[in-house]
């Protein structure tokens, strides 16, 4: 049976240094973070690892002053840590194979309480805590009745738990907002080419819920995803999805409303091996990766990465999925065409002078997607698909564009 504990007792049975896992997106615990806090150097040179989400997770896990963190996206808290930090910019498979290099020694997780069988679900936040945690010697779990028991992975069992600290906390959330012109002319463009029993995967945003909502009178669909939002919760329950379990997720991410629908029929949450496992992928008939970015270049190359506040993130699951549906599938990039005052910055931008390092490049991309259209790129030489992209930037940025591709042409 696990000890149950108080905050103030956590480092009595959370081993100092090693690697500790922290459960983070939507099941990050406060009280744990705050009891990392409370008992600072008693951890020692402790490293603390999660998937920080930025807007959400705004822990820093700061114990004392050896303690560390590993992270694989950038979160303002944990950007102001300096060197206390160390940023991975891994993908989904590659993140998964870091962790298991690393071996860690202790768990910090948030689940439900124990059903009638003695298990207690990861509710919103499966994909890696529900994947690593029979290789995780200490388990400390935060146990809270808001947390939704979940369909799919069973969760771990209430007697593997080390020590257990009892309390309700809100679960974080996170709302795109209501609907956008831009995001909803962007959803329009792309329906038409989803066709009836794809298997969709997409993110969180204002763009991903509009596509979401354009689909729901499609029939057949699946979702397999790393992520959910409201906007899918909304396509599950228009009658669009195939029966059955038919959406596979790893994480919740949106509105109480959501993590209140969770136990609904379709839905399947998994850990990572299953959501990003290259095998897996490839092996879905008609895959369509719908993904997001900052900035796409002349070249087709799309970037995800860096701000004008910094890098926020590594590749993610992205490239996992454009690698997934390179055979027979179809990899879609969506962005509104400009940002800033008035549509002042174009996000459509010359040849190699996207920001940051490439997050999908130009064989990992088939349809760029603005409010302007749609740049179809299969099968086209350099100079098509700088044409394909200019006709779907902003009409303001369309000449300036022309001009950048013009000068860099000649070196082809």
């Amino acid at each position: 049976m696990p000890r149950l504990i108080r905050s103030d007792q956590l480092a009595e049975v959370l081993p100092p240094g090693g690697l500790t896992l922290v459960s983070a997106c939507s099941a990050e615990s406060r009280l744990l973070a705050d009891a990392v806090g409370q008992a600072g150097a008693a951890f020692g040179a402790m490293t603390f690892s999660g998937i920080f989400v930025g807007g959400l997770n705004q822990a820093a896990w700061h114990a004392g002053p050896d303690s560390r963190v590993l992270t694989f996206f950038q979160t303002p808290q944990l950007r102001a840590e300096g060197k206390r930090v160390e940023f991975l910019p891994l993908c989904y498979q590659d993140i998964l194979a870091e962790l298991v290099r690393r071996r860690p020694s202790a768990a910090l997780l948030m689940c439900s309480p124990p059903d009638a069988q003695g298990n207690c679900s990861f509710g919103t936040d499966v994909a890696f805590i529900a994947e690593l945690w029979r290789q995780i010697p200490v388990r400390v779990a935060h146990i809270n009745p808001a947390m939704p028991r979940t369909p799919g992975d069973p969760g771990i069992p209430y007697d593997e738990l080390t020590a257990i600290i009892e309390a309700e906390q809100p679960l974080l959330g996170m709302v795109s907002g209501g609907p956008d012109p831009a995001a909803e002319a962007i959803a329009q463009h792309i329906a038409p080419h989803i066709p009836d029993g794809a298997t969709l995967q997409t993110g969180l945003g204002k763009v991903p819920d509009a596509v979401m909502r354009a689909l729901t009178g499609h029939r057949a669909l699946r979702l397999h995803t790393g992520l959910m939002g409201d906007g899918a919760m909304t396509l599950i329950e228009s009658g669009a999805m195939a029966e059955g379990a038919s959406a596979t997720v790893g994480v919740a991410i949106g509105s109480l409303a959501l993590y209140q629908r969770l136990d609904n029929p379709h839905l399947q949450f998994r850990p990572v091996s299953v959501t990003h496992g290259a095998w897996r992928l490839a092996a879905i008939d008609r895959l369509v990766s719908i993904n997001s970015a900052i900035e796409v270049d002349l070249f087709g190359q799309a970037h995800a990465e860096l701000t004008p506040k910094g890098l926020m993130s590594g590749p993610g699951g992205a490239s996992d999925f454009a690698r997934g549906a390179r055979n027979g599938g179809l990899r879609i990039v969506a962005l509104p065409a400009s940002a800033g005052r008035d549509g002042a910055i174009s996000r459509v931008v010359g040849p190699s002078e996207g920001a940051g390092p490439v997050s999908l490049g130009r064989m990992d991309i088939d349809l760029v997607v603005t409010e302007h259209g749609v740049a179809d790129l299969r099968g086209l030489t350099h100079h098509d698909r700088a044409e394909r992209l200019i006709e779907i930037a902003a009409p303001t940025h369309r000449s300036a564009l022309a001009d950048r591709w013009t000068d860099y042409a000649h070196r082809l």
